[in-house]
């Protein structure tokens, strides 16, 4: 990433401002370094293979491992800050809001749901594919971030989706 940015104007162009971020956070310069681009690079390439950020047409898929994919996200980048270390911390600023913010209301929705089986109700199916529809493209902008961040090509609209 050539140039000095503000974390707000990166947000912006990545379709995350609505994320809550304290403002001390969004008006500082964006930084990243090798921690944070290996941080992005792996958290990218989880985002960019699941269903999170990919269409799930109505007769595909099933929405229990859809719900857990979305959950397995958490466990993932907290192994991924461990493995970096504290040196990615431009990377932390990006990942935990949209943790927090974006995935876990749908999976603090959907699983107590989950356990009382409410993916056998197809009116429970369909309301969960909705709330994933609604997340994606949030996802897929965070996912352009993580291209952005680890300075690789952004492969999320690869596949034609048409």
């Amino acid at each position: 990433m050539a140039g000095s940015y503000r974390f707000r104007d990166l947000l912006e162009r990545w379709g995350l401002s609505s994320l809550k971020i304290n403002v001390h956070f969004l008006e500082a310069e964006f930084k990243p370094q090798d921690a944070d681009r290996a941080a992005a690079w792996e958290l990218y390439i989880e985002l960019l293979t699941r269903v999170t950020t990919q269409r799930l047409d109505p007769d595909e898929g099933d929405e229990a491992a859809a719900l857990d994919s979305l959950h397995a996200l958490f466990g993932e980048t907290r192994e991924i800050l461990r493995r970096n270390g504290s040196g990615c911390t431009e990377f932390v600023k990006l990942a935990i809001p949209v943790l927090n913010q974006v995935i876990r209301p749908v999976t603090t929705k959907w699983h107590p749901r989950l356990r009382k089986g409410a993916f056998n109700e197809k009116s429970a199916c369909d309301e969960f594919r909705s709330d994933l529809a609604r997340i994606q493209p949030k996802l897929r902008g965070f996912t352009k971030a993580l291209a952005e961040m680890s300075e690789v090509e952004d492969l999320t609209e690869l596949e034609d989706a048409t």
